[in-house]
């Protein structure tokens, strides 16, 4: 079962590009025109705040139709030991909605697992293939299954079993029709094969997007969790440090900042 919340209303699913850059350096400059749509898969609210809102702001701003999938619901954040898991869930399914407003997405689905026991089941890839299939993106952009021995903190065990999940869902699963067969026969639901996977927090990123100009819609976003950060102060410099890094990385001008990805071709 999926939990799709579009806008402010909540039901239960069952069943061209332009002419833009994705800026990268120079001896790596490649052409990227921007998708229709883009999928963002990640294991817990906040994770797409953290990883690529500040792309998803520019690319919603250009026209692209940018829709989230969360696995979980979050339960087993904050630090509130009084407070009921289920009370938690709530209140990040609204943070989560209220972040993905301000960088223009209105479209979530939301699949309920448990918060710090993900694991990259052939449920998961079945539940992953059916809003692929819904949404039907040229891109999706997810969490790296690999550690990241440098940045240990993006390499939570569910972000490693989400982004499994989520590229054995691209491919083979969402474009094969001899896979989850109910997802086709029952539900009506026909195959869908994604061009690209953009992956997030790899210590050797491809492509680049400059976020300066909507930087401010970033940290508003990543703000509106509030049940997850008691000193939101000590966020900003987090999470400029992280963008200029990625920006003199990219080959990108003093004073900006960026967020990087690795690409693979799924096409």
């Amino acid at each position: 079962m999926v939990a799709q919340v579009t806008g402010s209303t909540v039901c239960t699913v069952g069943h061209a590009a332009r002419g833009n850059v994705d800026r990268m350096p120079d001896d790596q400059m490649v052409h990227d025109e921007l998708p229709e749509r883009v999928l963002v898969i990640t294991a817990h609210p906040d994770d797409v705040d953290f990883g690529a809102a500040g792309s998803v702001a520019t690319w919603t701003d250009a026209g692209v139709e940018v829709s989230y999938c969360i696995v979980t619901d979050g339960d087993a954040g904050g630090s509130d030991r009084e407070m009921p898991r289920r009370v938690m869930a709530e209140i990040r399914r609204e943070e989560q909605a209220t972040a993905a407003k301000l960088v223009g997405v209105t479209d979530l689905y939301w699949l309920g697992y448990a918060d710090g026991r993900v694991e990259p089941t052939l449920e998961l890839r079945r539940d992953l293939s059916r809003v692929i299939r819904m949404v039907r993106p040229q891109r999706v952009v997810t969490q790296s299954p690999d550690r990241n021995y440098q940045r240990i903190y993006a390499s939570h065990p569910d972000h490693l079993a989400a982004g499994e999940a989520a590229l054995c869902a691209v491919y083979p699963d969402a474009r094969n029709p001899f896979a989850h067969t109910e997802l086709l026969d029952v539900e009506g639901l026909e195959p869908w094969s994604v061009a690209e996977v953009w992956l997030m927090a790899m210590p050797a990123p491809d492509r680049f997007v400059d976020i300066t100009d909507v930087a401010d819609r970033k940290m508003d976003a990543l703000r509106s969790h509030v049940s997850q950060h008691p000193d939101p102060a000590a966020l900003d410099g987090l999470i400029q440090g992280w963008g200029a890094m990625i920006a003199e990385l990219a080959g990108f001008p003093e004073g900006r900042v960026a967020e990087g990805f690795l690409r693979v071709d799924t096409a």
